[in-house]
């Protein structure tokens, strides 16, 4: 997994890792991602964490160095996963899409309307990503007393909320011959 959020890094904090060093010393000081990446104890899990922001991500991630990152990274790994920022406030994610065999865009329950949904998945298809689909987060808790799983599934616009979440987007990357989410 990599973190390619270079703006609003947040899979460091997902995972309680050190962001000193990460996919932005890859990129800027030829480093060996395997140099810097952790892994994680339990599962077989190698996570790149952003390390520190550069000054131009659109920049860094749209450059030869990341496509040859990811080819590298992809060959090597059962499957990549790229977490990206958000699709419709800035270009990273459109570029880093490009970059990945299946696109699943992230939707914040009660926060992501349908037109930011519906936006995102555009601008991407605009730029011929395959959009494999759409993962809900942050559905509450119907009830604590239920037996079962106690989620329900829909999605529900609340036009009171000012702090829309922005879509974002996760690039997937896999050997040949492995089957894509």
């Amino acid at each position: 997994m990599v973190d390619c959020d270079l703006r609003n890094p947040s899979v460091h904090k997902a995972f309680n890792l050190p962001n000193g060093e990460g996919l932005t010393n890859v990129l800027a000081d030829e480093l060996d991602f395997h140099e810097v990446s952790k892994h994680l104890s339990g599962p077989d899990l190698e996570v790149l964490t952003s390390g520190p922001k550069p000054p131009d991500p659109s920049e860094l991630l749209g450059s030869n160095r990341m496509k040859k990152f990811v080819e590298k990274a992809s060959a090597e790994c059962d499957m990549l996963i790229l977490d990206a920022p958000p699709v419709l406030p800035v270009t990273d994610s459109v570029v880093l899409s490009r970059l990945a065999d299946g696109i699943v865009i992230v939707l914040s329950y009660g926060k992501t309307t349908n037109e930011m949904a519906a936006q995102a998945k555009e601008n991407l298809e605009k730029v011929g990503a395959n959009v494999l689909g759409a993962v809900i987060n942050n559905i509450p808790e119907k009830d604590h007393n239920h037996s079962g799983y106690g989620y329900y599934y829909g999605y529900a616009e609340d036009s009171k909320t000012k702090n829309r979440r922005k879509p974002r987007l996760l690039g997937v990357r896999e050997k040949a011959g492995r089957r894509s989410l």
